[in-house]
């Protein structure tokens, strides 16, 4: 119970979400640490509003808690509520309240939710509370909503490489005066190889969970038991001083070869070159600045390649924050978005149903383990699956933010909907990312190890892949034909004689027909 008498009354409560553990926000920056309180609350409401994976309840709830130790070595007051605790009324709203009961106030402090849904609550928790709230902007973001909104405004399209070109110049990142270093902007088409073994795989770093992550980790199991995914083993970073290291390790280490093979994938090789830092970004453990300034020092002392260097701070300075901008500018309305009018319930696998599909399998049981996987992982096998049975994009949505631990709605939302699924019609992509097994087989050695034949087109041992791409085209080749980018594959639909068209929909209707039952497909 927080009571305080007049010397030392809490004037003000700072609510900290679960993805803003960051000492540097204003929330923190200008508190009065002798008379607010800092208010932290682990609430089932937030777990279960979609049953995120057991590793990624663990590793945020860990992560809190060892942000509200920091604090309070800063001298701060901090009320935190567990998920254990009696009295939890398990939303955040309750707890709010529940501290003002308790304390003597006079406002609230929040930085902006990353989420829409939170921040329109929060609207609506003026007139609840009966107390003025203050909404910070969150000044971890690299480009500002207005900032976003002024650069989209006007724009018959919006594309991410434009986007990124302008904040590479705004924020002087891999430039010489006023051109990017090396003369391009960008070395994507050098980061497209296939890994056969050329150099080692570096491994780690590992972090051993301590009192606080065990303790973490009992309560989630006990709490949360049907929740997808295994709880342990727990090797994530849940601290600054943690995720630093692994930053360090990772442009040491993984950097070096990140830009050759990021888009590759191999059988058990679940992180290869990639660095695992997304999670600790998301959530605030490390701040997207920093990431960039330590890739970019890493190229200017030639410790790493150019299209290393570029590709990664891409992913960052790019593409994270567009999708950010994605996300803001077309809220609430892109929660809806369907272009293809696709309703098929997404197909039991992706909870771990038995496959005869390698690829799949692979995926699904490393997400399973790990709350991870790399983005071609999920966009060119998950994702491309999904759109090529055309799953409902609802589904595939909430399945995709619960089950990865650096998914949150504002980046999972435009990276499913109109990058996976091409939902939104080419609001955020210029083209559905699709592929017959042919890609697969190119980028991965899965197809190696598959029940299928990806060599063959047709018929019980072809690589499903190959008929749902071209079955998928025919379902949609009116929406498509003005799209400049599919010119070719239709084109090449065109010419295709109509018995073999036949057999594709046959092949691709009896497959569809029983992938939620309860054969082994």
């Amino acid at each position: 119970m927080f009571k305080w008498g007049y010397h030392g009354m809490p004037r003000t409560i700072r609510l900290i979400l679960g993805d803003q553990l960051t000492p540097s926000l204003d929330i923190v920056k200008h508190a009065d640490f002798e008379n607010d309180v800092f208010l932290m609350a682990e609430v089932r409401e937030e777990a279960t509003h979609i049953k995120h994976h057991k590793k990624k309840i663990a590793f945020i709830f860990s992560a809190m808690r060892h942000f509200a130790k920091s604090l309070k070595q800063l001298g701060a007051k901090v009320r935190y509520i567990t998920i254990s605790d009696p009295q939890n009324t398990n939303s955040l709203l309750g707890e709010t309240a529940r501290a003002i009961k308790d304390t003597n106030i006079n406002q609230l402090v929040v930085t902006e939710p990353s989420e829409y849904r939170l921040r329109e609550e929060l609207e609506a928790w003026k007139q609840r509370l009966a107390l003025p709230i203050t909404i910070l902007p969150d000044t971890r973001f690299l480009a500002t909503h207005h900032e976003f909104q002024s650069w989209a405004n006007g724009k018959k399209q919006l594309r991410m490489e434009m986007f990124y070109r302008e904040m590479r110049q705004k924020h002087n990142i891999l430039m010489a005066h006023s051109r990017p270093i090396g003369g391009k902007w960008n070395y994507d088409a050098q980061n497209q190889k296939a890994f056969k073994g050329e150099v080692d795989i570096p491994q780690g770093p590992d972090f051993v969970p301590d009192g606080i992550t065990k303790q973490v980790i009992r309560e989630v199991s006990t709490h949360f038991p049907e929740h997808f995914g295994h709880v342990e083993p727990f090797n994530f970073a849940v601290t600054r001083e943690q995720a630093l290291q692994a930053l360090d390790a990772f442009i040491q280490y993984k950097l070096p070869h990140f830009g050759d093979f990021q888009d590759a994938m191999k059988q058990d090789e679940p992180f290869l070159f990639h660095s695992l830092l997304s999670a600790y970004l998301n959530c605030g453990l490390l701040t997207p600045l920093e990431i960039i300034i330590k890739a970019q020092n890493a190229y200017l002392a030639h410790k790493v390649p150019i299209n290393a260097a570029e590709g990664f701070i891409r992913q960052i300075l790019g593409w994270r924050e567009f999708v950010r901008g994605i996300y803001w500018l077309f809220m609430p309305d892109y929660l809806r978005e369907n272009y293809f009018d696709a309703k098929r319930a997404l197909p039991s696998l992706y909870w771990g149903k038995p496959t005869k599909m390698n690829c799949l399998y692979q995926c699904v049981k490393e997400t399973q383990e790990n709350a991870y996987a790399h983005h071609i992982q999920r966009l060119m096998i998950l994702g491309n699956f999904a759109a090529l049975c055309q799953v409902s994009p609802s589904e595939l949505q909430d399945w995709f933010w619960s089950v990865y631990i650096d998914a949150f709605e504002w980046v999972e939302l435009p990276n499913v909907t109109g990058m996976a699924l091409f939902a939104d019609g080419g609001k955020l992509a210029s083209k559905p990312y699709i592929s017959s097994g042919n890609y697969i087989n190119k980028m991965s050695d899965y197809c190696n190890h598959c029940h299928y034949d990806v060599k063959q087109k047709q018929g019980d041992k072809a690589c499903p892949f190959n008929y749902l791409y071209w079955h998928f085209l025919l379902e949609n080749e009116d929406k498509l034909s003005s799209n400049h980018r599919m010119r070719m594959p239709l084109n090449t639909l065109v010419k295709m004689p109509n018995d073999k068209k036949n057999l594709i929909k046959k092949d691709a209707l009896i497959f569809l027909s029983k992938i939620n039952d309860e054969t082994n497909f």
